[in-house]
């Protein structure tokens, strides 16, 4: 059983009662864990390499992200190469804090595709493809009551948390990006690093009626990534795909896997404050769309998309065999939301109504090539 059919279950029998206070207490756990891994980490440092790694919380850096490589969008922070084996092991304990077993491994593997990349490219890569071109940086100072954040980035990796006064209030945006999709040839032949965010949605496609079909499928040729990119900023996409209310029951359930591929890479605490959020929104509304081709291997696009949240996903360059992912809050994307209600409770409206809200238009994709 799955984690959110599972979440559904225990409030549908009562284990989970005072749903406020089990989510406050959650993420106050996750972030007295983030907090000391985060101080352990820094204490591992040279004052060079801090300079590098701690950023100021109000930095413009915060809200700035991509998934492509580092060449043709510079990131700030301290990348893996730069660190000794220690602090390689204690970046790895905090980046453990804020995913669970299966994200952690996920990304680690997302790092390996790097290699991988490189030998298929061999004589003909434009790009660097290096595995400890990831960069780890703190916004803010790390503490169990604090307002701060932290970030791991580079190639097709990219998780964002923000802490506020000692409560973990968000994991988003979240990107995990695979290139190849599945390894085509050498010692790793077959590996699919994102297989399940790929398998439940074709699942739930190939499950729907040909009438739902005609209302899920978008278009037949998929779009040239996700319409999101990597905008800091997301607002709802528009309207289109079918409504979980028109699914049966396993329709449903198989939609509830959709979403909790992506909700299972988090620490399982945030992964259940996600839920908590998706339930509390209502699920009724929850829509699902798909556009490109049906069978695998070939290019296809899929959403998810709540009241609250948007799930992107494509699988286009490479001739279908390259996944662009992501987990998008529209209002809790860098903790905004609540960043804004913590200043007004703290210093008034009008220091509220000033918060910093940065837009980063990234570079075009298709002017930048393929990543």
């Amino acid at each position: 059983m799955n984690r959110l059919v599972l979440y559904r279950v225990l409030v549908a029998v009562g284990f989970i009662a005072g749903l406020g206070l089990a989510s406050t207490v959650a993420s106050q756990r996750t972030a007295a864990s983030m907090a000391g891994a985060a101080e352990t980490f820094i204490s591992t440092l040279s004052s060079a390499q801090r300079q590098a790694a701690a950023l100021a919380f109000d930095s413009d850096d915060r809200e700035r992200f991509h998934y492509i490589p580092v060449e043709m969008f510079p990131r700030l922070g301290l990348k893996i190469e730069d660190m000794n084996e220690r602090q390689r092991q204690a970046a790895h304990d905090l980046l453990e804090t804020g995913l669970s077993q299966i994200g952690f491994a996920a990304a680690v593997d997302i790092m390996d595709l790097e290699t991988v990349l490189g030998m298929l490219e061999e004589n003909n890569g434009r790009m660097n493809r290096n595995p400890e071109w990831y960069f780890f940086s703190l916004f803010g100072e790390p503490s169990p009551r604090g307002t701060w954040g932290w970030r791991v980035e580079g190639h097709h990796l990219s998780v964002h948390f923000t802490v506020v006064d000692g409560e973990v209030v968000a994991s988003a945006p979240s990107f995990f990006g695979s290139n190849p999709a599945e390894v085509p040839e050498g010692p790793k032949k077959g590996m699919r690093v994102l297989a399940r965010v790929e398998d439940t949605a074709r699942a739930l496609l190939s499950a729907l009626s040909e009438s739902q079909r005609t209302v899920a499928v978008l278009a037949d040729v998929a779009p040239n990534d996700i319409a999101t990119e990597a905008f800091s900023m997301v607002h709802p996409l528009g309207p289109g795909g079918i409504r979980a209310s028109d699914l049966t029951s396993r329709q449903r359930a198989m939609l509830m896997d959709v979403i909790d591929a992506y909700t299972s890479m988090m620490a399982d605490d945030l992964a259940t404050q996600r839920m908590a959020k998706l339930e509390e929104a209502g699920t009724e509304d929850i829509t699902f769309a798909w556009a490109g081709q049906a069978e695998r291997g070939g290019k296809h696009y899929y959403r998810v998309q709540g009241p609250t949240f948007l799930i992107e996903y494509d699988n286009i360059q490479n001739e279908g065999n390259h996944i662009h992912s992501v987990w998008r809050d529209f209002n809790g994307d860098f903790g905004r939301d609540v960043l804004r209600e913590h200043l007004q409770a703290r210093h008034g409206p009008r220091r509220a109504a000033g918060v910093r809200v940065s837009v980063v238009v990234p570079t075009p994709l298709d002017d930048l090539g393929a990543s």
